[in-house]
């Protein structure tokens, strides 16, 4: 018995197609198609072999010729294609969870090949990365065969104006060989094209005017108006080209000022960016500004399908380019990486100019560096005691821990206003400022020595300020509780609870964990406090304050210009202040309702804690083995709160300065040698060599 030979799927295929069923059908047999030619995905010789192979079996057969050219005739006045080339990948909405919702929408429920919508048959049959791939690798004369297959007995647009290959006396005389084939013979396709840059301008036109984008522009381009003159460029483009007639220096010269006009909607669109520091910036003008300049390379790409000397091709990579912006509009982590990237990176920027005052350069600066954190290290250990009188409270857990933020959150801010200083609060805060010392240097000899004096500067500059820090709380935890056994006759904290403390600060338990995870909160503080900062800038509350004629009223003008300069000067501070101490009270018990193994060890913290405990205990703590290995566990306790957050602040401005180019092994390499040749340049103020700034000696 023999079996039935297994049908060729490409004939299959090509016995199904259909001109006049419904349109569903029509639109399943070109998804099919693609399918094929898509075959496994694992070679685009092969699909473009498939493609070849679908062409001369359509060439070879001419009532199948003629069925394929009548399928393409009933599609392209069924499914509007203008759609897809205009506005294929732009978002329609602005706001964040709207988006996500749709994308969500596209990846969890089916869709349906019954649309006259050209966007979604688009993207369901070229969804894989490999579909790029095989459409930006056909070439000429493949296109050329699937040209002629979908546009019959046309005059190839090469013949038309091509400025590269156009000679002048070819100008002067006013028509090129071929023209007369063009006006009212524009092929379909190029008739899409050409209405598509038509509906790219008005988009283009309507989103120069919105007042968010508008009135952040220079001066210069709200006064040559490019938008309108786009506009304007596109018309002439529209009745040159469909002219019974068409001239070819017409049409040159209608596209060299569509081009001019577009480089001029750039330049506007590119000089609100200048404007972000001194005005914010909202995620919502980030995604207007994004969509706009999108659109004005759209239209460079359409005009180059039109006009350019290869246009077959030049479409072919639109396509492709059109398959890799659908996926990515269906992607939720890149729909997340574009919402943030560009407010991250205005975030980053704040935090470097706030940075760079963190940096000691000089024995100067490294003297006043120390001073500052004695002086934090000072009101951190009235912190301390406070933290350990909250304990006595006998309120439930999410009160305590509300109290000891407003303890840390007050402390914070009067360091602040003291102009006093944390160590562990400066990492995320400098690792902007370096991110941008590192973009600036490059990969140059003289740039990456440039970069590790300036990693030696930072470093010392913690090792300052944690000393300062340290030093100055835990003998003025000492005195204090010293002071208060010797005035009421008891401890300030029993044996028990002392006890407890020097157990949990252990070297041997999980406070560097902890010290990590603070760490995390720290840097998040720093992205707040950027944040914040921003949206004063944005919501221009600095003027508000100064001019609003209510708080005019309540204040007078000269205090509401006071508190205007002070709060500009300081929001950034206070929203960092105040977020990190509310959450290293309320993480925490947060964590613990949830069964979370978290807790905070705060370097500073912790040596006032273990000061406080080796007080109870007397001078019998110094036989006590805990307590060195306490510690023992204050520096690991300071390095990883420092490192965690300068790390990821570090990577965060890396990413927000575009740094990319930079060769680290350099880098690595350069910071080895200088650690193994000049150590101390990385504890004190020594003078570094002929890298080092003028005033350090």
């Amino acid at each position: 018995m023999f079996r039935k030979k297994k049908q060729d799927p490409l004939a299959q295929l090509l016995v199904g197609l259909n001109p006049d069923a419904p349109l569903a059908e029509r639109n399943l047999w070109i998804i099919e198609i693609f399918a094929w030619i898509r075959g496994q995905q694992n070679s685009v010789d092969a699909a473009i072999a498939r493609v070849s192979q679908l062409l001369d079996a359509i060439d070879g057969n001419a009532a199948l010729r003629e069925k394929v050219q009548r399928w393409w005739a009933v599609q392209l006045q069924t499914i509007d294609l203008t759609a897809l080339l205009a506005d294929f990948g732009f978002a329609p909405r602005t706001a964040f969870f709207n988006e996500m919702a749709e994308r969500l929408r596209w990846k969890l429920l089916p869709s349906t090949p019954e649309t006259i919508d050209a966007t979604v048959l688009f993207s369901m049959a070229l969804h894989t990365p490999f579909d790029a791939q095989w459409l930006k690798a056909m070439d000429k004369p493949l296109l050329e065969r699937i040209a002629q297959l979908l546009s019959p007995g046309f005059v190839s647009l090469e013949v038309m104006v091509v400025p590269t290959q156009i000679a002048q006396s070819d100008v002067d005389a006013g028509s090129i060989a071929g023209l007369e084939h063009y006006g009212n013979r524009l092929s379909p396709w190029q008739h899409l094209v050409l209405n598509a840059i038509t509906y790219c301008a008005g988009q283009i036109l309507a989103a120069g005017f919105a007042p968010e984008l508008r009135l952040r522009m220079s001066g210069s381009a709200k006064n040559t108006q490019p938008f309108y003159s786009l506009i304007s460029g596109v018309e002439e483009l529209r009745r040159a080209m469909l002219h019974p007639s068409p001239k070819a220096a017409e049409v040159l010269e209608a596209e060299e000022t569509v081009r001019r006009s577009l480089d001029e909607c750039r330049a506007a669109v590119a000089s609100i960016y200048e404007h972000f520091e001194d005005n914010g910036v909202s995620v919502g003008v980030v995604f207007r500004l994004r969509q706009l300049r999108m659109r004005i390379l759209r239209v460079r790409e359409l005009l180059d399908c039109l006009l350019s000397a290869n246009p077959k091709v030049i479409t072919a990579k639109l396509l492709a380019h059109l398959v890799a912006v659908g996926l990515e509009r269906q992607s939720i982590r890149a729909l997340i990486s574009s919402n943030s990237s560009l407010l991250a990176s205005k975030v980053a920027e704040r935090s470097a100019e706030t940075g760079e005052h963190y940096i000691t350069r000089d024995k100067r600066e490294y003297a006043q560096m120390a001073r500052k954190a004695a002086g934090g290290g000072l009101v951190m250990a009235f912190t301390t005691l406070i933290k350990f009188s909250l304990h006595a409270i006998a309120i439930s857990a999410f009160w305590a821990g509300f109290l000891a933020g407003i303890n840390y959150a007050i402390s914070f801010v009067l360091i602040q206003l003291l102009h006093f200083t944390v160590a562990t609060k400066q990492p995320a805060m400098t690792a902007p400022a370096m991110a941008a010392k590192l973009k600036e240097s490059g990969d140059t000899e003289a740039g990456i020595a440039s970069f590790v004096d300036e990693v030696s500067y930072l470093v010392r500059s913690q090792v300052a300020a944690v000393l300062g820090n340290v030093f100055t709380v835990f003998p003025m935890v000492l005195l204090l509780t010293w002071g208060w056994a010797r005035t009421t006759g008891a401890p300030f904290i029993d044996q028990h609870e002392a006890e407890q403390t020097l157990k949990s600060l252990s070297l041997w338990g999980p406070s560097v964990f902890y010290a990590a995870f603070t760490g995390v909160l720290l840097f998040s503080s720093s992205i707040i406090a950027g944040w914040t900062e921003n949206w004063f800038v944005l919501h221009h509350m600095d003027s508000a304050i100064r001019y609003n004629p209510r708080i005019t009223r309540f204040l007078g003008k000269a205090r509401a210009a006071r508190w205007a300069a002070f709060m500009r000067r300081n929001i950034s501070g206070f929203a960092s202040n105040i977020s990190l101490g509310f959450m290293l009270g309320l993480i925490p018990v947060v964590a613990q309702f949830f069964g979370l193994p978290l807790d905070i060890r705060h370097v500073t913290l912790a040596a006032g804690q273990i000061a406080a405990a080796a007080t109870s205990m007397g001078l019998g703590v110094l036989h006590f083995h805990g307590f060195w290995l306490c510690v023992a566990a204050l520096p690991l306790l300071g390095g990883f709160n420092i490192l965690v957050s300068f790390y990821l602040a570090f990577r965060l401005a890396l990413r927000a300065q575009n740094v990319s180019n930079v060769e680290r092994s350099h880098i690595y390499k350069a910071l080895i040698k200088r650690v193994l040749t000049r150590p101390l340049s990385f504890l004190l103020p020594l003078r570094l060599g002929r890298h080092t700034p003028p005033g350090e000696h």
